[in-house]
């Protein structure tokens, strides 16, 4: 362990996440239905839990882990990708905070397409990122702006590396 408690990378460690490595063919680890205790969430607030979490389900991919009638709706999509629907009034305007959520890029356009049909023009992108990542934004019925962000693989010749590089990351060179 370093001073700042953060230990130190080594070859023998093993890339542990829900989130699979970054491939053109990567697979979506796929729902998590566990029960924990969650280390981040989004709270939500509608006017309509059921048009909203119709919205969240079949345009966005999330199900529904459980609900409390007239109270909650929690969502889930991949381990760590909790949101709570609550009732309440949206936001009269887009949110300008975003909540991003990985996926693979193989979800990028089917996501997008789902939400187009359910609400067109709800979406933005997808957009190339100079931080080897392309991005697509959806602005929920609740105007909450939600971005899922898949990651390249990251070839180490391509100017997203040099981007890198210059940003301070350690990176091999070609």
């Amino acid at each position: 362990m370093t001073e700042n408690n953060v230990s130190e990378r080594t070859d023998e460690q093993h890339y542990l996440s829900p989130v699979p490595m970054p491939a053109e063919d990567a697979v979506p680890p796929g729902i998590s239905r566990q029960i924990y205790g969650m280390p981040a969430y989004l709270s939500v607030p509608t006017a309509d839990l059921a048009a909203s979490t119709d919205f969240w389900v079949r345009g966005l991919g999330f199900v529904e882990l459980f609900a409390v009638p007239s109270g909650v709706v929690h969502l889930r999509r991949w381990a760590f990708q909790d949101v709570l629907l609550v009732p309440g009034e949206p936001a009269a305007t887009p949110s300008v905070a975003r909540i991003g959520f990985s996926c693979v890029l193989g979800e990028i356009e089917p996501t997008r397409d789902r939400c187009e049909r359910l609400a067109p023009g709800c979406t933005s992108g997808p957009e190339e990122m100079p931080w080897n990542c392309v991005e697509l934004t959806v602005a929920t019925p609740e105007r909450q702006r939600v971005v899922f962000t898949a990651a390249h693989p990251l070839d180490p010749a391509s100017p997203a590396a040099d981007y890198l590089r210059d940003s301070g990351f350690d990176l091999p060179q070609p």
